[in-house]
Order: C-alpha cells, then structure tokens, then sequence
C-alpha cells in the first residue's frame, strides 16, 4: 500500500500477469510449470485424484426427511367395507392397536388417522390421533364417537 498525505490508497490497481520476468507474475504468470492446472480450460472442482468423490461416497437423502412419522390413513368407506366383511365388529373401539392385530394398517405406522371420504352407516366407537372435520361430522351425525389421542 502506498501512502499519500496520510491516507490509504483506495483504488488498488489488479495484478496484470504475463507482462515479463520483472513484474513477478511474467512467463508462466503464476501458474507454477506443466501439469494440468498449468493449461486453460481446466475445471477440477471435486476431483480427488481417481479417489471415489465424497459426492459419491456418501448416500442419497434427496428430499426424504429423516425422520418422518408413519401415518396410516383410513377412510370412513374403508372402515364400513371392514364391518360389511366381518373384519371389523362395530360394537369394539376402533384403534391403531386393533387395526394392526387384524393387519388392516402396516405395522410400522406410528399414528392413525381417520379421512372422512365414503359413506359410513354403522354406529362406531374410534380412537385416532388424527382426523379430518369431515370424518368427525359424518361420525357424529351417526351417534358415533371419535376420541383423538393428545
């Protein structure tokens, strides 16, 4: 930096390269001698040297939250189709823990919720963590129940 009646300059030119050997950036202009990122055009980002990329090294996440909560969904017209079929009888609770037993939910669900789609016409007693307004209104319209676990 050069100083100037006590002051810093502020418009510092750039360092113009290959202008000859006593500008100390003449000839190879910096670029040390040979090899790859001696020659133009050269783009090594993530290059290792022939080493697998950490890029590639480790897996893929995307967008897949890790740790993202199982939800099983049931609809009312599912739940009807159960009790048509004997699966279900309409006088027990209804509950993730049953539903599992009788392998009508996966296994691996962590919670249940309950969709209001279809028609429902048999009086039922559920236990959910989640439900929609509508499978709620159409349960209670009926004289069901539907307890949402906090």
């Amino acid at each position: 930096m050069i100083k100037l009646n006590n002051r810093i300059k502020l418009n510092k030119s750039k360092i113009r390269v290959g202008r000859g050997i006593g500008s100390g950036k003449g000839k190879t202009s910096g670029r040390g001698v040979k090899g790859q990122k001696s020659r133009s055009g050269v783009a090594i980002k993530s290059f290792e040297g022939g080493q697998m990329p950490l890029y590639r090294r480790l897996p893929k996440r995307g967008f897949n939250p890790i740790n993202k909560t199982n939800v099983a969904i049931l609809n009312l017209d599912k739940i009807q189709s159960y009790i048509d079929k004997k699966n279900l009888n309409s006088s027990d609770v209804i509950n993730a823990n049953l539903l599992k037993k009788l392998k009508l939910i996966n296994k691996n669900a962590l919670k249940l919720k309950i969709l209001g789609f279809g028609e429902i016409k048999a009086k039922v007693n559920i236990e959910a963590d989640l439900a929609s307004k509508s499978a709620i209104e159409k349960l209670e319209k009926l004289g069901g129940s539907i307890q949402l676990k906090k």
